[in-house]
C-alpha cells in the first residue's frame, strides 16, 4: 500500500469482511495535508507522499455485507453480485457454443465486426471535423478538403452499409441462439435457487464457477448418440433433455451438501422457482400458502357450521381462503357437504382422498397443498414432497444415497473435501476405511489450541507426498481458518504439487467458516439414521463377536445390552416430536453408549445379583444424564431406564420394550440373529414405540410444516410488488389498522388513585400496577414505532434498521421481535393483536372496576408474579410463613358465568390448555386426547394456597405449565398436580 500510494499505482485488497482493519482509516479517509509543495498521506507515524493516480479496490466474497454508513460514505459500493439476466446470457452464450459452435463463433466474429465498423464511422467523422476546423479560407476553393471529404462520404456510404447487412445477420443469429433461451432460463433460476441456500445455513456456500463447469457437465452428458443436430431437427426434444439433465445434476449435486430436514426444503425451492419462470405459479395463490391469510386476521364472522370437527382458528382460515378467485364457495360448500368434508377431514392420508364434490376437479397440486395448510397443516410437508414428484418427477424426493466413494472419484487436489458434522456423528471410520481400499495414507490432525504449526507441516508433507491430510474440528480454531485458505490458495496455484493429494476437513456449521474453502471444496452433511431400526443397526454394527462374549454372564448381557441399544435410540428418536419429545433437545452420542455399555458388562461381572439401582444410576443419572439439565427431562429418563432395566426384561419371554407388538427383547443368540430380528423391525415407527399417543408424530409434523412453509418466506426477496399491490402499500394498510386496534396507554396515577379506595390486597394491587407498566412500555413501544414507520414510508424520517425489521415482519405477517419483550408468543401477528386487545380488557376491567373472579393466566406477562401474590396474601391473611404454603389444585366443573364470587383463598384461574390429553367432564379426570384434538382445554381451576403439612400427596399426577409452546427459552411459570385417577 504505501508504495503503490507513492508511485500511483492500483491495489486490490480481497475478500475483506464487514469490519475493516483500523489500518485503512487514513487511507479512506483521504487525509491528505499539503507540506510545501507536496501532498502528504499520513499512516501511523509515516508521511507519505501522494500520487493522484492510486486507487484502492476491495472486494468480498460476503452474500449481503452490512457495511457501517462511516464506511458506506468514504467509499463507493459498487454491487457486482450476478443478476438473473446476466447470468442468462452467459449461460446461453455457453450452451450455444456447446451446441452450435459455428454458430457462436459467427456471432462472436459479428460482434467485433460491428464494433469496429462503427468505430471506423467515429474515426470518420472526427477527421471531417479536424480538416474543417483547420481549413483556410474558402472551403471549395480547397481541392485537397473536397476530396478527403468525398473519400470519406463513399467510405461512410460502404461502411454503413456493411453495418447495416452485419446488424441484419446479427439479428438473424440470435433469432437462432435464442431456440436455447429455455436452456439458459431453466439453469439461471436454478443458480439462484443454489445460492439463496445460504441463508438457511452458511455452510450452504456454492461459488458460480463451480457452477458453470456443472452446467457444462451437464450438456456434455446429456447428448443423444447423434453428435450433431440442426437447429430445426428436434431442437424441443434437446432442449428438454439438457434441462431434464441439468436439473437432477443440480440436485445431486446440492443433496451431498445439505442435511436431511432441508433436502424436501431445496426441491421445492427449485420445483416452484422453475415452475413460476414460466408463470405457472398465481402468485396470491403461493402467498397465500407461505403467509395464511389476513395479515390482521378477520373481522367479519362467518358462523362455523362444522363446529364438531373445526376449530374456530381453521375454521377463520377457511374463511380467508375463501375470498380468493379461485377458492370462492368454499364456505359455502362446508355448509352443504359437512360430512364430506369431515371425512375427508378425518382421513389419516388426505391428500391422496378425493376432495368432497366439484374440489377435487377444481384443485391441482398447489391449490390441494393450500387446503391442507388450512385444514390439515401435519400433511403439509407430505404434499409439499407429491407437489415435486408430480411437477419435476418422483426422484427429486428420493436423494441419491451418499457415496464416499463418487464424491472422493469427482475431486481433484484442488477442491478440499469438507464434512459438515452434526451432533451424534464421526466421518473418520468411513474415511478410514476408504483410504485403506484405495491403499492411501492418511495423516490426521484435530485442531485446537496450539496445532497449527503441526497441521502446517501435515499439509507440506501431504503436498510433496501425495498423502491425504485430515484436519477435525476446524470450527474450533477458526483464529487459523484465514492462514488455511492461503495455504489451499498457493498449493492450487502451484504446478509441482502431488496430484493424489486430498485434504479433508471437518467442521461444524459455523457462520465464521472462510467462504472462500466453502466454495472451493465438495461439501458433505454427516447425520445419524433416521428411525429406532436404523439406530439399532447401527449400533450392533459397532459390536464385534468378542465384545458380545465378552461377559461371563453372557444370556444375562445380551439382553440388557439389546435393551441399553433400545434405551439410546429410544432417546435419539424421540428428538423427532419436538417439545412433545424433550422439553430441551440434548446431543446424546456414542461415547455415552460406549460408557454404558462398559459398566453393564463390568458390574454384570462383578455381581452375581444384577445391580439394577446402580446400573440405572450410572446409566441414566451419570452417564446420559449428565448432558440433561431439565427435571422433566430427568424424569422421563428415569422412566425409560426403569421400564428396560428391571427383572422382568431377564425373566418374561420376548420382553415388551413398547405397546407395540413388534417391540420386544428377542431370543438368545449370536450377533447375527439378533441383526436379523432388527432387520425385520418396521421401517416408520409408530408414536407408541415411544410411549406417545398418536397426536404426538401429528404435532412434529405440523411443526415440520410450518418450519418448511417459515424457511421459504424468509428466502423469498423483500420489496417487489406483489400481485400488482405494492409492499408499501401493503404495510400502509396494515399499519392503519393496526393504529386502530392498538389500545390506549393506561393513566397509572388514576388506576394508583382508583386502587386506594378499593380492599384488594396489597399484593395483587402491587402485581396489577407491575403489569400495567409491562403494558405501557409494549404499547408506547408499539404506537410510536408504527407513527415512525409511517413517517418513514412517507419519506420525512430516515428509516432505520429496527424501523427495517418491523416493515419486514409485517411484510410475512409476524410479529416483529422489538415488541417480543413483553411476553413469549409463537402466534402471527393477526392472532397476536387480537390476544393483545383481550390482554388489557382484562387488565383494564380489573384496574376500574372490580378484581376479576376468574382469572384469565394466560393474559399476564408475568405469571409467576401473580401466584406468588396469592401466596403472599393467603400467608398475610392466615399469619403463617409463605414458605409454608404450597398449592392445591381443585378442578371447579362449571362454566365461568356461573361463577358470581371468588374463592375465600387464592384464585380461580382458565386460560390453560392440555397438550398430549384431555380433561374427561363425564368422569371428572384426565384422559387420552381424541384423535387430532391436540390442545384440549382444561376447566377452571381453583389454585388454592394450603400448608404444605395438609397438602394431599398419594395420588397425585403433576405436569408443568410452561409459558410458551417454547420451553426451552421461557421456562414454566408453575408445577400443576391433580388427585384423580387417569381415566384408562
Amino acid at each position: 500500500l504505501e508504495n503503490a500510494i507513492r508511485f500511483g499505482t492500483a491495489v486490490l485488497m480481497q475478500d475483506i469482511q464487514e469490519e475493516l482493519d483500523p489500518s485503512l482509516e487514513p487511507i479512506l479517509n483521504k487525509s491528505i495535508v499539503k507540506v510545501g509543495n507536496r501532498e502528504v498521506l499520513r499512516i501511523g507515524d509515516k508521511e507519505l507522499d501522494y500520487n493522484r493516480d492510486f486507487r484502492f479496490y476491495l472486494t468480498t466474497k460476503l452474500h449481503n455485507p452490512h457495511y457501517t454508513p462511516e464506511v458506506s460514505t468514504k467509499t463507493t459500493i459498487v454491487n457486482f453480485v450476478v443478476k438473473e439476466q446476466g447470468l442468462e446470457a452467459q449461460l446461453l452464450g455457453t450452451v450455444v457454443q456447446m451446441e452450435e459452435p459455428a454458430l457462436e463463433e459467427q456471432k462472436s466474429e459479428l460482434v467485433v465486426k460491428v464494433a469496429a465498423a462503427k468505430h471506423k464511422l467515429v474515426d470518420l467523422e472526427n477527421e471531417i471535423l479536424r480538416l474543417l476546423s483547420n481549413a483556410k479560407g474558402s472551403l471549395l476553393d480547397d481541392e485537397s478538403l473536397v476530396n478527403t471529404l468525398n473519400a470519406s462520404k463513399v467510405t461512410s456510404e460502404e461502411v454503413t452499409s456493411q453495418l447495416v447487412v452485419s446488424e441484419e445477420t446479427e439479428k438473424k443469429i440470435d433469432a437462432a441462439r435464442m431456440g436455447y433461451v429455455a436452456v439458459a432460463v431453466r439453469s439461471s433460476t436454478l443458480y439462484f435457487v443454489l445460492n439463496d441456500m445460504t441463508k438457511v445455513d452458511p455452510m450452504y456456500q456454492f461459488s458460480l464457477d463451480s457452477y458453470v463447469d456443472l452446467f457444462k457437465e451437464s450438456i456434455a452428458k446429456s447428448r443423444s448418440s447423434r453428435q450433431t443436430m440442426t437447429l430445426t431437427d428436434d431442437l424441443s426434444e434437446r432442449i428438454a433433455a439438457i434441462n431434464d439433465f441439468h436439473t437432477f445434476a443440480v440436485y445431486a449435486y446440492a443433496c451431498r451438501g445439505l442435511f436431511e430436514r432441508h433436502k424436501l426444503l431445496f426441491s421445492f425451492q427449485m420445483c416452484i422457482r422453475v415452475m413460476q419462470s414460466v408463470h405457472k405459479v398465481p402468485l396470491d395463490e403461493y402467498e397465500f400458502l407461505l403467509k395464511g391469510g389476513n395479515l390482521l386476521g378477520n373481522d367479519e364472522r362467518v358462523t362455523n357450521p362444522v363446529t364438531d370437527f373445526c376449530t374456530e382458528p381453521v375454521w377463520l382460515g377457511v374463511v380467508d381462503l375463501n375470498r380468493m378467485p379461485r377458492f370462492q364457495g368454499l364456505v359455502s360448500s362446508f355448509e352443504q357437504a359437512g360430512k364430506a368434508w369431515k371425512s375427508w377431514f378425518q382421513s389419516s392420508s388426505p391428500e391422496i382422498e378425493a376432495l368432497p364434490g366439484d374440489w377435487e376437479g377444481k384443485c391441482n397440486e398447489l391449490q390441494r397443498m393450500i387446503l391442507l395448510r388450512v385444514l390439515r397443516p401435519d400433511r403439509v410437508t407430505i404434499q409439499a414432497a407429491k407437489f415435486v414428484s408430480t411437477n419435476l418427477g418422483p426422484q427429486f424426493v428420493d436423494p441419491p444415497p451418499f457415496d464416499l466413494r463418487a464424491i472422493y472419484d469427482n475431486s481433484s487436489y484442488k477442491t478440499p473435501l469438507i464434512f459438515v458434522l452434526s451432533p451424534g456423528v464421526d466421518p473418520t471410520n468411513n474415511l478410514m476405511a476408504l483410504a485403506e481400499v484405495l491403499g492411501k495414507k492418511v495423516e490426521n490432525c484435530a485442531l485446537g489450541q496450539g496445532q497449527s504449526q503441526f497441521a502446517e507441516a501435515m499439509l507440506a508433507r501431504g503436498l510433496e507426498g501425495g498423502n491425504w491430510v485430515f484436519l477435525a474440528n476446524c470450527h474450533l480454531m477458526l483464529s487459523w481458518a484465514p492462514t488455511l485458505e492461503k495455504l489451499i490458495d498457493n498449493f492450487c496455484a502451484s504446478p509441482t504439487v502431488n496430484p493424489t493429494f486430498r485434504l479433508w476437513l471437518t467442521s461444524d456449521p459455523n457462520p465464521k467458516f472462510p467462504i472462500a474453502i466453502l466454495q472451493r471444496g465438495i461439501k458433505m452433511t454427516t447425520e445419524p439414521p433416521r428411525g429406532l431400526r436404523a439406530n439399532l443397526l447401527r449400533l450392533y454394527n459397532t459390536v464385534t463377536s468378542d465384545r458380545f462374549q465378552r461377559c461371563k454372564q453372557a444370556k444375562k448381557y445380551k439382553r440388557l445390552l439389546f435393551c441399553l441399544c433400545w434405551f439410546h435410540a429410544l432417546l435419539l428418536e424421540r428428538r423427532k416430536f419436538n417439545n412433545l419429545g424433550w422439553n430441551i433437545p440434548y446431543d446424546f452420542n456414542e461415547s455415552d453408549f460406549a460408557i454404558s455399555e462398559d459398566v453393564l458388562a463390568i458390574y454384570l461381572d462383578e455381581y452375581e445379583d444384577t445391580p439394577w439401582e446402580a446400573l440405572k444410576y450410572l446409566i441414566a443419572q451419570a452417564n446420559y444424564g449428565g448432558r440433561v439439565t431439565d427435571d422433566w427431562d430427568r424424569r422421563l429418563m428415569l422412566v425409560y431406564v426403569g421400564q428396560f432395566f428391571c427383572e422382568d426384561i431377564l425373566e418374561l419371554d420376548q420382553a415388551p420394550l413398547a405397546d407395540s407388538p413388534e417391540y420386544f427383547v428377542p431370543e438368545d443368540g449370536d450377533l447375527q440373529t439378533y441383526g436379523d430380528f432388527i432387520r425385520n423391525l418396521p421401517l416408520e415407527d409408530p408414536p407408541a414405540a415411544f410411549g406417545q399417543h398418536s397426536n404426538a408424530q401429528i404435532a412434529s409434523q405440523i411443526d415440520n410444516g410450518r418450519e418448511l412453509l417459515s424457511t421459504i418466506l424468509g428466502l423469498q426477496a423483500m420489496g417487489a410488488a406483489e400481485g400488482g399491490k405494492g409492499n408499501d402499500e401493503k404495510i400502509m394498510g396494515v399499519l392503519s389498522n393496526l393504529k386502530d386496534k392498538v389500545p390506549d396507554v393506561f393513566d397509572l396515577a388514576n388506576v394508583k388513585l382508583n386502587l386506594s379506595t378499593r380492599s384488594d390486597p396489597d399484593a395483587l394491587k402491587t402485581v396489577l400496577l407491575q403489569e400495567l407498566e409491562r403494558y405501557n412500555k409494549l404499547l408506547g413501544a408499539i404506537k410510536s414505532q408504527l407513527v415512525a414507520l409511517e413517517k418513514g414510508m412517507q419519506g420525512m424520517v430516515v428509516i432505520t434498521p429496527e424501523l427495517e425489521a418491523v416493515y419486514n415482519a409485517m411484510l410475512i405477517g409476524a410479529v416483529p421481535k422489538a415488541w417480543g419483550f413483553c411476553y413469549p408468543s409463537l402466534k402471527p401477528l393477526g392472532s397476536w393483536t387480537q390476544e393483545l386487545e383481550l390482554r388489557i380488557y382484562q387488565m383494564r376491567h380489573w384496574a376500574n372496576t372490580a378484581q376479576p373472579v376468574v382469572f384469565w393466566l394466560s393474559g399476564f406477562t408475568y405469571p409467576t408474579g401473580f401466584l406468588t401474590a396469592l401466596l403472599q396474601t393467603a400467608a398475610r391473611k392466615n399469619g403463617v410463613s409463605i414458605d409454608s404454603l404450597n398449592w392445591e389444585f381443585l378442578i371447579i366443573n362449571q362454566h365461568e358465568d356461573s361463577i358470581v364470587v371468588g374463592p375465600k383463598d387464592g384464585a380461580y384461574v382458565k386460560g390453560l390448555f392440555l397438550e398430549g390429553a384431555r380433561w374427561d367432564f363425564e368422569h371428572d379426570c384426565l384422559a387420552e386426547p381424541n384423535p387430532m384434538d391436540l390442545y384440549c382445554n382444561m376447566p377452571m381451576i381453583h389454585f388454592k394456597p394450603v400448608e404444605t403439612k395438609k397438602k394431599a400427596s398419594k395420588g397425585t399426577y403433576s405436569w408443568q405449565v410452561p409459558r410458551s409452546l417454547d420451553q426451552a427459552r421461557h421456562g414454566h411459570a408453575v408445577v400443576l398436580e391433580h388427585v384423580n385417577d387417569v381415566a384408562s
